[in-house]
């Protein structure tokens, strides 16, 4: 019976091919990144300060004491986060590290599950593997491992909340991006999905949820307002270093500010005519707008923001799965361009080019997020004239496809 499943009498199809190639290669990949890389660790250590944080306040001392005239990781989270966060100093700091790597990649995996299940596909379907491949071969995926971050967590936070909006389970769903949000903002933009929708359980849950969860926090803790007063200043200002954001690579290479504020002004724009666009022709057509937009405004958060990191490419996953939509603006090749740039663990430090390495290295990330929303901006506008041009704007502004192909549909509860 083993035998013939390694050679059948029949052929088998390319699909199921692929398939047994990738499977084995993300499996794989997944235990190297998790038993080898993460547990070696790296130089950039987030693990320790927020070890820090908790233990300290479980013991009841002070937690935001952190010097920000040094370049190491910082604690940074609210009080709602370090309420959240607290349980992982009840054991040891070297077994308490192996659970939060661990507990990341199971987020990161159930993640990709309901991404699968959001987009109609199953795990027998040639996505599966691909997708598990693709993102624990990503820098963002693998450098969240080996940092020891908490943003496979807000990912599996994130895809929860634009599943269950999709289901119209508007509370739920704002429990999902609340409980991201109690820990840090970066999802905060998405809040503009159920405003937009309508879903407004969905905003008083997501808002409600670190408003409770900061009550509860705030007199369990020693030095809550040094949050306010020593942390927040922090986090409004826009650093120089490890920021792929334009601001901080415009400080880091000493560009005149009223070129970064130029800049910043540009894709200001290119954002707001993709969302107009967005809103305005595919509002009805739920998945595509719900994922597409949720791209538009991460990347836009990113590039735009007082700080943008390469890990946090991670909240794009939702966008790039697009692609198996006919109508997405991924469909393209300077889109999975802009990917790599903001995806691929590739380093282009050089020993033989050391400025133009450097240069390629830390600005490739900024250049990825930047094509990102040009390409997506482009495509709507293309499409846009198109449609307008052939008088057809009333129907929309997809393009008038020549061949039906299979609608993807999310996956009942």
């Amino acid at each position: 019976m083993f035998l013939r499943q390694l050679e059948p009498r029949t052929a088998r199809t390319t699909a199921e091919v692929v398939k047994f190639a990738l499977w084995p290669l993300a499996i794989m990949t997944v235990l190297h990144r998790v038993l080898v890389k993460a547990v070696n660790g790296a130089r950039t250590d987030d693990f320790t300060p927020v070890y820090n944080a908790a233990l300290a306040f479980l013991n009841r001392q002070p937690v935001y004491t952190a010097n920000f005239n040094w370049v190491d990781p910082h604690y940074l989270y609210a009080p709602s986060g370090t309420l959240l966060l607290s349980p992982i100093a009840i054991i040891d700091p070297e077994r308490s590290r192996w659970l939060f790597i661990f507990g990341n990649a199971v987020a990161v995996i159930i993640a990709g599950y309901l991404l699968l299940r959001m987009f109609g596909l199953a795990l027998d379907s040639i996505a599966a593997p691909i997708l598990l491949l693709g993102m624990f071969a990503s820098e963002t995926v693998t450098n969240t491992l080996v940092f020891t971050n908490v943003n496979g967590v807000i990912l599996l936070g994130e895809v929860a909340f634009l599943l269950l909006l999709l289901r119209r389970r508007d509370a739920w769903a704002g429990v999902a991006i609340g409980l991201t949000l109690a820990i840090k903002p970066v999802l905060a933009p998405l809040l503009l999905l159920p405003l937009v929708t309508k879903q407004w359980r969905a905003l008083v849950t997501a808002v409600g949820v670190p408003l409770v969860l900061t009550a509860v926090a705030w007199p369990l803790a020693v030095d809550p307002m040094e949050f306010v007063h020593h942390t927040l200043p922090y986090l409004m200002e826009s650093r120089d270093y490890f920021n792929s954001a334009i601001v901080g690579n415009g400080a880091y290479y000493n560009l005149p500010t009223w070129l970064i504020f130029g800049l910043r002004g540009v894709f200001a724009v290119v954002v707001l005519v993709s969302l107009w666009l967005l809103y305005r022709y595919y509002r009805e057509d739920r998945l595509f707008f719900l994922t597409t937009t949720t791209g538009v405004l991460m990347a836009g958060s990113f590039l735009l923001g007082s700080l943008g990191q390469m890990y946090y490419s991670m909240m794009l996953l939702p966008l790039l799965m697009t692609v198996v939509l006919r109508n997405s603006v991924m469909r393209n090749w300077p889109a999975w361009l802009a990917v790599y740039g903001f995806m691929s663990l590739d380093s282009w430090l050089s020993g033989r080019f050391p400025a133009t390495g450097r240069a390629a290295e830390y600005m490739k990330t900024t250049l990825g997020w930047s094509l990102l929303l040009l390409v997506i901006c482009g495509v709507l506008v293309t499409r846009y004239l198109t449609a307008k041009r052939e008088g057809r704007l009333d129907r929309g502004i997809d393009p008038a496809f020549d061949e039906p192909e299979r609608e993807v549909v999310p996956v009942a509860s």
